[in-house]
């Protein structure tokens, strides 16, 4: 064999390994966009460059793994979505203080079901892995509960962190946590003058 075909031969070799590494390359790229959706553009847009954004993304399904995730039984769940109706209904009358119900009734959630809780960033990252999708609506709802209790939120941002919980209690217990219905009027003399209104069902 001639040194030019040896040349050759290993440039074929090189350009097919090329190949087969750009195309894996892509898949799991392909993979972690499908996984992380919104998540991975925001993680890409904080990181100095696409390969520390997936790996950090990468990390995050390996740390997952570690952990013991355990799926609610049917009490557990039943109770959750009492406890979520509880809050849908105490926001007619005290907004304020539902939205910190909500805050913590999800944190509740995701202890029980085998996230850590500790720090925020830290339970935002876990979720991601599973909960991509409704995980950007539980970090607005959290940063208006974070205003809430500076005193800095409105009424309608309230409104709105309700609705984004909703989202999420109702994807960690894999379907909506209540019917989608008005909650029981304060007085029956109000049913003449006042419709109320689920403040989740927008």
């Amino acid at each position: 064999m001639s040194p030019t075909q040896v040349v050759v031969i290993v440039l074929v070799v090189l350009v097919i390994a090329a190949g087969i590494t750009l195309a894996v390359t892509a898949t799991r790229r392909r993979q972690l966009r499908q996984r992380f959706g919104p998540e991975y553009d925001r993680v890409l847009a904080e990181r100095a460059s696409r390969s520390e954004a997936e790996k950090e993304l990468r990390d995050r399904e390996r740390r997952h793994a570690e952990l013991t995730l355990t799926p609610l039984d049917p009490e557990s769940r039943a109770r959750y979505a009492a406890a979520w109706e509880e809050v849908q209904l105490r926001f007619v009358d005290t907004p304020a203080e539902a939205v910190g119900d909500a805050d913590a009734l999800v944190s509740r959630l995701v202890a029980e079901r085998g996230y850590p809780t500790g720090d925020f960033d830290q339970q935002a990252a876990h979720l991601s892995v599973e909960h991509a999708r409704t995980l950007a609506r539980y970090r607005e709802a959290h940063e208006i509960h974070l205003r809430n209790e500076r005193g800095e939120a409105s009424t309608e941002e309230l409104r709105q962190a309700v609705v984004h919980y909703r989202a999420l209690v109702a994807d960690l217990l894999g379907g909506e946590p209540v019917a989608a219905q008005p909650p029981a009027p304060r007085r029956a003399a109000e049913t003449e003058t006042e419709t109320p209104h689920d403040v989740t069902s927008r």
